[in-house]
């Protein structure tokens, strides 16, 4: 397709964010599924030494070479040289013809603020020619939202998700189903007290249409730059919570599915508060199918999804994201779920 006259023929890009346990991926997997006719590229950032959300996408309509994962580190300060690589490759493919794309979805871990990720549309001038920054879209869950706007943080380390509110161009208010309307109406209320600008869009399981995430025209540099003058400055210091941690545990052979179960619930009783986020693909015994789970804080979901395929090594994957976290207790409690 030629751009007409005064249209821009770059490829539009969609920051998506939100805290942890949001609904990202579960938003991904709608926009990957959707009747939309449009061919995307996934860019996916996870905090945690092993990627697991390739495996929570169900069903990938593009071919695989279009969703690529990033892992291990947060894509706003050691991954964004990867970041202009990997868009790099992505030009070049495109220039080439190899490639058509349609559009671009970047999906940050939940501990990024977007900011120096939108930055990275400005200041490198390659990225800049072939790509254009369409919007930040975040994803905020009604239940959990208030308690990290809330959070105190210690001094110098910024509030994520303070951040990812108020440089969305969009809100995705999502889990609107785990709260009463007099919740909904006081966290909307929150949100318009951060960002008053971006529309609000309700939503449950991130079920939203396409329109409301791809091509919507949603980012002003000039606004972002109101909001943080230091926004094009990359020498710009960001500080995480080093409180915040994460437990990776990759593990073969099969679990047994009632000491597993028994294990999470322990878990979330006993430390949902300081457990952020929790997700896994396991290996139950007896089963021909992955057992996919998360959790965020004490809301937790669970079903058994895709056959192991043919040849396939079984075994288990599992992030845990949160404070307080005891590497050791943790591995050692899983491995006595083992058939």
């Amino acid at each position: 397709m030629v751009a007409s006259e005064g249209e821009d023929a770059r490829v539009p890009v969609t920051i998506l964010t939100g805290f942890l346990g949001s609904g990202k991926t579960t938003l991904l997997n709608h926009l990957l599924t959707a009747q939309h006719g449009k061919k995307l590229a996934v860019i996916e950032n996870e905090f945690g030494e092993i990627g697991i959300d390739d495996e929570l996408i169900n069903t990938v309509v593009q071919s695989e070479e279009n969703v690529i994962e990033m892992m291990n580190g947060c894509i706003c300060c050691t991954v964004r040289l990867d970041l202009i690589q990997v868009l790099g490759k992505l030009a070049k493919k495109v220039k080439s013809g190899k490639l058509k794309l349609d559009g671009i979805v970047i999906e940050t871990t939940g501990l990024a603020d977007p900011a120096p990720v939108a930055q990275t549309f400005f200041v490198d001038e390659e990225v800049k020619a072939f790509a254009r920054l369409d919007g930040i879209v975040t994803l905020v869950d009604a239940k959990h939202v208030e308690q990290h706007l809330d959070e105190e943080k210690p001094e110098g380390a910024e509030n994520e998700a303070v951040e990812q509110v108020a440089f969305a161009d969009r809100l995705l208010l999502n889990k609107t189903d785990l709260v009463s309307a007099e919740d909904l109406e006081r966290v909307e209320k929150r949100l318009q007290s951060i960002n008053s600008l971006a529309p609000i869009v309700r939503c449950h399981k991130a079920n939203v249409s396409p329109d409301n995430v791809l091509n919507i025209c949603g980012f002003d540099l000039n606004r972002a730059l109101e909001m943080d003058p230091e926004f094009l400055n990359t020498e710009g210091e960001h500080e995480h919570d080093s409180t915040v941690t994460s437990v990776a545990i990759s593990q073969p052979g099969d679990v047994d599915l009632k000491s597993i179960e028994a294990w999470i619930g322990t878990l979330l009783q006993e430390r949902g508060a300081d457990i952020f986020r929790m997700k896994g693909v396991l290996s139950v015994a007896g089963s021909e199918k992955k057992f996919v789970y998360h959790a965020v804080h004490m809301t937790f979901n669970s079903e058994f999804s895709q056959e192991w395929k043919k040849g396939e090594e079984r075994g288990s994957k599992l992030v845990f994201i949160g404070k307080k976290l005891d590497d050791k207790e943790l591995r050692e409690s899983f491995k006595a779920c083992l058939a």
